[in-house]
């Protein structure tokens, strides 16, 4: 050997700018070997007539330039004239290369292996990998002289190698050694070398994690290394980042999402896939699969946790086939498609794609049918969840056939169908029937139709005692139920909770659990402050139950923020301030417990209090409600002063007398009045509270607030001291601007009653007498009110002379 290895030569002839054959080698270049057109070492030696050797491909090519050029045919050796083109293979010179090469190939393999070793330098490894390269690049059949040279474990120890220029260069070695090479690949298969080409995915440097995505996708042609690719833990995890990956290059980015789609024909693949947010394998499976396939991918489908994103995506793309899996008589069949159904349901645009792929009525006939083919229950559970999740989306059910007969969600039939369900079935299935239901009801355009059903169905009673089932879940559901129905059956569902059963205290239990705010306290109270107010037997039945004092320590530790916050809190505490304010309708009729409950509590402070709810406008409206039935209550309550006994004397001369001084008089109700044990609003310092909130943007607001006002302007007070009390708190304008506002017309009929008490007042007659617009909006209220508010206006008029006054003129007619 005339030098040292340095891997220099090129096996192939066709070298790049870094390997020339003038070099060193183990075994001399002949000259015969040697073209005299390309200077290379010939693979297919030919003859000429005048016995001149060249490189066929290279004599060719100088015989057709020749000819394009119209020269004369001429030996480019010697340049004489030849009189024939033929060649003649030089057979016996092409094997003495050969052999010649298998000689050098030989060694320069020996010299590699010795080279490609953790303590060579740096640059004879890289030297040995590019030897490597050009020796498989030249021809396919060197692959399995690497292989039978044992060298592609020698390469993969490469990979541990300091270097990274080494690590590079040896992954894109290893991926030219297995190209179309299935048992080069075989063997990249054993021990760990594919988890150590995965390991390089997450590296730092870009050029390691292209050329290790390059030389998996590669082996992901191979289905034995599919299978181990994806048994490596994090492998198909890595690949869908990188693939979805908007930081990598486009090449690494391209290679990642060809070695997944190679991945996809392991099914177990496809699985960690889904898993990992890549659906459309598994998708493309069960819509195109064999039908164990199609069940395979649906029963996977259902155990997996989908973001709302991918549950559309999957519900558009498979919505259809799971519908047409779940009608199959083939009972596996039907449970996968049932829970993978399950899982995409659970989001309102989903669910809506679903039902237009027609999920309903299969759903229904399975809740409904009995017999050889019925769903055991607990499949019947999937089915009704399901149906409770599409039916939560809002969408328009009483325009879609379920049944044979064309009837709806909302038809009678079908209604009455799922009532006769929840009372013979078990608690899970009863918790999803009356979720349906819940669905149902809180819609506007199917409510009534279910509201006639129910009633109907004579099955409010029955609905009432799921309040007392100790399972959470189901009585939940059953009071979000209640809630709804309370506004079109409060008088019905008022009578149920009266009765002797319990249910009633059940409520209150469920109010007052001493655990944080939850959604099921919030619907309970929701549906007790949605009863009829008026219902003196109900408020008399919670004021024996002892409740009102409970939920009034509730509001007051909720105002101190005493209690947990949730996002049930709003809602909780509008509850139990509506609830709270139905002792206030029944101080007429329930006067003596409901008198010494406000007064032992001091409520009227309370709701005082609440007024100042900011964000708040049902309790600052309801409180508002409250303090107008306590502040009619003040007439009754106030106590008219006893004026002490005049002596002697000054019974015969009046003049020695003095009038007695009297403390706490109220002027508006014209005897002693207090807050606590009279509602009185003055006292109470409400009045300015009141006036502030006659701005407020809420109508129902300003209709309360107004309402709260008027009681100081009322029959059997003095209203003219009334009158004086709203001008000292600055409310005489916000009242009038209530009148000019184009509000509600329970609002304007509010306004022109208190403008007509307030021009009682001359001062103020006179005033807005020259207000053009009060005139105008007084004159709309005359010509265009109700009964009631035109003789109001019509009174209010003749205050301001607008209209004339005739009682001066006519006299009596006795």
């Amino acid at each position: 050997m005339a030098g040292s290895w340095d891997g220099s030569y090129d096996p192939g002839g066709q070298s790049d700018d870094s390997f020339h054959i003038d070099r060193l080698h183990i075994e001399p270049i002949y000259d015969a070997f040697i073209c005299p057109l390309t200077k290379q070492v010939m693979r297919d030696p030919v003859t000429l007539e005048n016995g001149q050797t060249f490189e066929r491909e290279a004599i060719e090519k100088w015989f057709r330039e020749c000819r394009e050029s119209r020269r004369r045919l001429v030996c480019p050796l010697t340049l004489r004239e030849l009189r024939s083109t033929e060649l003649n293979p030089s057979i016996a010179l092409r094997h003495t290369i050969e052999e010649w090469k298998a000689r050098n190939e030989a060694a320069q393999l020996d010299m590699a292996r010795r080279s490609l070793s953790t303590g060579s330098p740096e640059n004879d490894i890289l030297q040995a990998l590019k030897f490597v390269q050009q020796l498989c690049l030249s021809n396919q059949s060197n692959k399995h002289v690497i292989r039978n040279a044992e060298l592609i474990p020698v390469i993969v120890d490469m990979l541990k190698s300091s270097s990274r220029l080494v690590r590079c260069k040896a992954l894109e070695t290893l991926r030219i050694v297995v190209e179309d090479d299935s048992d080069n690949k075989e063997i990249m298969a054993e021990g760990d070398t594919v988890r150590t080409i995965v390991k390089f995915l997450s590296h730092e440097q870009s050029k390691e994690r292209e050329e290790a995505v390059s030389l998996l996708h590669e082996l992901s042609k191979s289905e034995i290394l599919c299978e181990k690719i994806g048994s490596v833990n994090g492998a198909i995890l890595i690949l869908v980042g990188m693939a979805s990956s908007n930081s990598e290059n486009l090449l690494t980015v391209e290679k990642a999402d060809r070695t997944l789609e190679n991945l996809a024909k392991s099914e177990n693949n496809v699985r960690q896939m889904a898993e990992n947010g890549r659906l459309h394998p598994l998708l493309t499976l069960l819509l195109e699969g064999t039908p164990e396939t199609k069940l395979s991918m649906a029963a996977f489908l259902g155990e997996l946790v989908l973001n709302n994103d991918v549950k559309v995506f999957v519900a558009r793309t498979a919505g259809l086939s799971l519908i047409n899996l779940m009608k199959s008589t083939n009972m596996q069949s039907r449970e996968a498609a049932l829970k993978a159904l399950n899982q995409i349901s659970s989001d309102e645009s989903s669910a809506k794609f679903l039902i237009e792929a027609g999920v309903l009525p299969p759903l229904v006939k399975d809740l409904f049918t009995v017999g050889s083919n019925q769903l055991p229950m607990r499949l019947k559970e999937v089915s009704a969840t399901i149906l409770a999740n599409v039916v939560s989306s809002g969408y328009d059910f009483d325009s879609i056939p379920v049944g044979s007969e064309n009837q709806t969600l909302v038809s009678e039939e079908i209604i009455h169908n799922l009532l006769h369900l929840i009372s013979n079935t078990g608690p899970a299935i009863e918790c999803r029937l009356f979720q349906v239901l819940v669905g149902l009801t809180s819609s506007p355009t199917t409510v009534s139709s279910v509201v006639s059903a129910i009633k109907s169905s004579g099955a409010t009673i029955s609905l009432v005692q799921f309040i007392e089932v100790p399972q959470r879940d189901l009585r939940m559901a059953s009071i979000k139920l209640l809630q709804n129905l309370s506004p079109y059956m409060g008088h019905e569902l008022t009578g149920s909770l009266r009765g002797t059963s319990g249910q009633l205290g059940s409520l209150i239990r469920v109010i007052l659990e001493n655990i944080a705010i939850t959604e099921e306290q919030a619907a309970a109270v929701g549906l007790l402050a949605d009863l009829p107010e008026r219902d003196v037997g109900l408020t008399r039945q919670i004021l024996d139950e002892g409740a009102f004092q409970l939920f009034i320590s509730r509001v007051i530790s909720i105002r101190q923020g005493e209690m947990r916050g949730s996002r049930f809190m709003t809602p909780y505490l509008e509850g139990l301030v509506k609830v709270l304010a139905r002792i206030t309708f029944a101080l007429s009729t329930e006067s003596g417990s409901a008198r010494a409950l406000c007064r032992e509590h001091n409520v009227a402070s309370l709701f005082i209090d609440l007024l100042q709810a900011n964000g708040l406008d049902n309790v600052q409206m309801v409180s508002a409600m409250a303090l107008e039935n306590l502040s009619q209550e003040s007439k009754n309550l106030t106590k008219l002063p006893e004026l002490p006994t005049p002596g002697f004397c000054a019974s015969i001369f009046p003049c020695l007398g003095k009038p007695p001084v009297i403390t706490g008089f109220c002027r508006v109700h014209r005897g002693m009045c207090s807050l606590k044990e009279t509602f009185c609003l003055l006292e109470g310092h409400a009045v300015e509270k009141l006036v502030a909130l006659l701005d407020h943007t809420n109508d129902q607001v300003v209709e309360a607030t107004l309402a709260a006002l008027s009681s100081l302007l009322d029959d059997g007070v003095d209203i003219e001291q009334g009158v004086q009390v709203l001008m000292d708190a600055d409310g005489i304008k916000p009242i009038f601007d209530v009148l000019l506002e184009k509000r509600t017309e329970s609002l304007k009929r509010r306004a022109v009653w208190a403008v007509e008490r307030l021009l009682r007042t001359e001062d103020i007659a006179y005033e807005v007498s020259g207000d053009a617009n009060i005139g105008l909006a007084l004159v709309d209220s005359f010509q265009h009110g109700d009964y009631r508010t035109r003789q109001i206006a019509e009174r209010a008029l003749k205050h301001v002379d607008k209209i004339p006054n005739f009682s001066g003129i006519f006299p009596n007619m006795g």
